[in-house]
C-alpha cells in the first residue's frame, strides 16, 4: 500500500507499455529541455530558463509582479528572483517597487532584453519544431498538448494557490 496525499491505496504498476510510454515521456523531455538551452547558450549566451523569463514577460507588455512570473513559469519565487537577479547584471532586466501597491515587485525587460528576445526567439522556435513538433503528426502534437494540459490543470488544482496565466 502507498501512502498518497495521506490517503492509503492500492498501487496499480505500470504494465510494459505504459512504462515504456512514461520513461521515453522522461527521457525525450529531458533530452529536448537540455538541447534547448544547450543552443540557446551556445548562440545567444542565455538559459531556456532566462528565456522563458523574457517570453512571459513580453507577453505582459515587458513587465510582471515577480509572484506572478513565479507562478507562470511553475518555478519556485527563489529560483525567480536569483534568475532574475543574474539578468540584472546583464542589464535584461530591472526590477522596482509595484506601482500599485508598493508592496510586490515588478520584473521589467530592457531594451536590450527586446532586442535579445528578437534575436533568439528564431532559434528557439526552430529547436522545438526541429525536435518535437516536426517529428510528431498534427494529431499526435493535438494529442501531446491536451495531455500535458491536464496534468498541468491537475497538478495546478492540488496547489490553489498557483496561479499559471
Amino acid at each position: 500500500m502507498a501512502d498518497i496525499g495521506g490517503e492509503a491505496r492500492e498501487t496499480q504498476w505500470l504494465d510494459e507499455d505504459q512504462q515504456r510510454s512514461w520513461r521515453g515521456l522522461v527521457l525525450g523531455t529531458t533530452l529536448l529541455l537540455d538541447r534547448l538551452d544547450s543552443d540557446l547558450r551556445r548562440y545567444h549566451g542565455i538559459s531556456l530558463a532566462e528565456y522563458e523569463i523574457l517570453v512571459r514577460l513580453s507577453e505582459r507588455g515587458g513587465q510582471l509582479r515577480m509572484a506572478q512570473l513565479a507562478d507562470a513559469l511553475a518555478h519556485s519565487r527563489s529560483r525567480v528572483t536569483h534568475t532574475i537577479k543574474r539578468m540584472e547584471k546583464t542589464e535584461l532586466v530591472t526590477r522596482a517597487d509595484s506601482p500599485d501597491d508598493g508592496r510586490g515587485v515588478v520584473a521589467q525587460m530592457t531594451d536590450r532584453a527586446w532586442l535579445l528576445l528578437k534575436n533568439v526567439a528564431p532559434t528557439h522556435v526552430n529547436g522545438v519544431r526541429d525536435h518535437l513538433v516536426d517529428l510528431a503528426g498534427d494529431e499526435d502534437f493535438a494529442a501531446l498538448g491536451r495531455v500535458m494540459n491536464a496534468v498541468a490543470d491537475h497538478l495546478i488544482a492540488g496547489h490553489p494557490e498557483m496561479e499559471i496565466r
